[in-house]
């Protein structure tokens, strides 16, 4: 048995999407556990197990939906899947876990491109209830690792990585295979296997943002504008620019949705 967990935040909008491609893509028997706060009149009926319950933190979510799938399952060889909201397999992901899984405990992404971060990260992730039982499996934020840009940073799955260094245990690392990128690091598809769209439910802005804002306003400073006029108009050309990054990644992020809303085969424009 395939146990998938997953998390949909105050919006119902990838339910049905991510439902269709899990059964499309998953030839043998599994079942969903969601966690669905937020959501006006969550369509409980669809899931196998779903909750309501207004915890915030996403690791704590994924923590709590593990434990059930524990009590749930009677075999230490099934199999848990976590998977994000906005995330769905592209592929036969049963046949791509259970191959992977025979050489390696456990596979998951790993995010590279967000300035070289090196955790699992939950949006996919696979391995055995008897192995996640037995390190402990833990999602929360704590552990840092120093990244590209030379930042001490955590994230959700950093704990995870500490447990997996910690033993010595060797993972395997699905990373990004775009051949087209709308975004550095959104609507990204990882091994060919996955799709993860990141902008389903938050602001559409990541570091890589974050750092060509910073350039640009580093630009601006150093413009030869009278002193005077600079400090006046420069905040203003800031947030503009901020701001303008923010709604055409929310174009670029709606644009892709829509894709995916009409056309079931909508990944093949970036692989």
């Amino acid at each position: 048995m395939i146990h998938v967990a997953t998390v949909h935040w105050n919006s119902d909008r990838w339910i049905p999407i991510q439902l269709t491609y899990l059964k499309r893509n998953i030839p043998g028997p599994y079942r969903v556990y969601a966690w669905l706060n937020g959501i006006a009149n969550p369509p409980l009926d669809a899931f196998h197990y779903a909750c309501t319950e207004s915890v915030q933190e996403h690791p704590i979510k994924l923590n709590i939906l593990a434990d059930i799938i524990y009590f749930d399952s009677n075999r230490d060889d099934d199999i848990i899947m976590f998977l994000d909201g906005d995330a769905f397999p592209i592929a036969d992901i049963e046949r791509y876990v259970r191959e992977k899984l025979q050489s390696f405990p456990l596979v998951a992404v790993q995010r590279r491109e967000n300035d070289g971060d090196r955790q699992p990260h939950p949006c996919f992730c696979a391995t055995t209830v008897g192995f996640w039982r037995r390190i402990r499996g833990d999602w929360k934020a704590g552990h840092q690792w120093q990244n590209s840009t030379g930042r001490w940073v955590t994230d959700v799955g950093g704990n995870l990585l500490e447990q997996l260094t910690d033993a010595n245990i060797a993972w395997y690392p699905m990373l990004r295979t775009n051949k087209k990128n709308p975004h550095p690091v959104f609507f990204a598809i990882y091994d060919d296997v996955v799709y993860h769209h990141t902008t389903g439910f938050r602001d559409a802005w990541s570091r890589s943002d974050h750092r060509a804002f910073k350039e640009a306003r580093a630009q601006l400073d150093q413009a030869p504008l009278g002193e005077r006029i600079l400090k006046k108009y420069a905040p203003f050309a800031r947030r503009r620019h901020k701001e303008s990054l923010r709604v055409l990644n929310r174009r670029i992020s709606a644009e892709v949705f829509a894709r995916i809303e009409k056309d079931p085969e909508f990944y093949r424009e970036f692989i």
